[in-house]
């Protein structure tokens, strides 16, 4: 199995915000997304591109993941972008619009010409309706000998306005492409990340999306604003009757009684050797959120 690594909260912050990125320092988030594309003007990318280097030169971000989203190759900005985050050593690049393995296959190829080392990874945005369509292809490049991929961050106010879909409180509209994204992620071994909620005051709206996507089988939820931070960590995580659970059917499947069997039958339920594995996970899912929250 994998290394786990929580991923409940990760955080947007603008990259030509001074006072952001260092208030990130202090975060009880899992991840931040230092943003040079959607949060940032135009006339301020180049800065942001100092700055986001500047900052995470002087580090004090601890255990936090650090994803750097840049703008497409495909944009005026792209190619400094890319230069620019790659030099500034976070542990992934987020790139946007994804569309197709070939949008990768060029961020990729970038990246070693630029001298990425080889554990900074790419995360896709799937936010087009393209992306939709051509999700296999997509996961699939993590089969690529080489390939960076590591994730998805689901983009859904993007494809909302891409199709004319609405948002409602149940995100019936988007079901769909959550469910689709999802099913390629795991196919092919990918984490993913939910998308943001726009109301940062709907206290309530945003707790219920958030169990939503736990029930979905996300890893994490997307968030724009500090104030959503400790509602996605409470969310995304196992509660105790999951990990009790957990640990019953670990116990059992290590028996000498039942080593090699497919299925056996615990109080009452017949629990397969997948199960089996999927415990393992929780519980090392489990144990690394305990591991971060005591080093908080």
């Amino acid at each position: 199995m994998n290394a786990v690594r929580p991923r409940r909260s990760v955080l947007y912050m603008p990259g030509s915000n001074p006072r952001a990125l260092d208030k990130a320092r202090t975060l009880p988030a899992d991840g931040l997304i230092l943003d040079m594309e959607d949060a940032v003007a135009p006339e301020a990318k180049a800065e942001a591109r100092v700055l986001i280097r500047q900052k995470l030169g002087e580090g004090g971000y601890g255990r936090r993941e650090i994803f750097i989203r840049i703008n497409g190759l495909g944009t005026v900005w792209g190619a400094d972008d890319l230069a620019a985050a790659v030099a500034a050593g976070p542990d992934a690049i987020l790139v946007p619009k994804v569309s197709s393995p070939d949008d990768l296959d060029r961020v990729s190829a970038a990246m070693d010409r630029l001298g990425a080392r080889p554990a900074m990874r790419i995360w896709a945005m799937i936010e087009t309706p393209l992306a939709i369509l051509s999700i296999r292809e997509i996961a699939a490049f993590a089969t690529r000998p080489g390939s960076r991929l590591e994730g998805f961050v689901l983009g859904l106010n993007d494809l909302a306005k891409e199709t004319g879909a609405q948002f409602t409180g149940d995100r019936l509209p988007m079901v769909p492409w959550i469910q689709i994204a999802l099913t390629a992620a795991r196919a092919y071994g990918l984490a993913i990340l939910d998308g943001v909620y726009n109301d940062i005051h709907d206290d309530e709206g945003y707790a219920a999306e958030c169990r939503q996507g736990r029930e979905f089988g996300l890893d994490g939820k997307t968030l724009i604003h500090p104030r959503q931070i400790d509602v996605a960590n409470r969310a995304f995580v196992p509660s105790v009757e999951e990990i009790e659970w957990a640990k019953r059917v670990v116990e059992v499947f290590a028996l000498p009684d039942y080593a090699g069997k497919s299925a056996v039958k615990i109080e009452g339920r017949m629990v397969e050797r997948l199960h089996a594995d999927m415990a393992e996970r929780t519980l090392a899912l489990a144990a690394a959120i305990r591991e971060v929250e005591a080093a908080a």
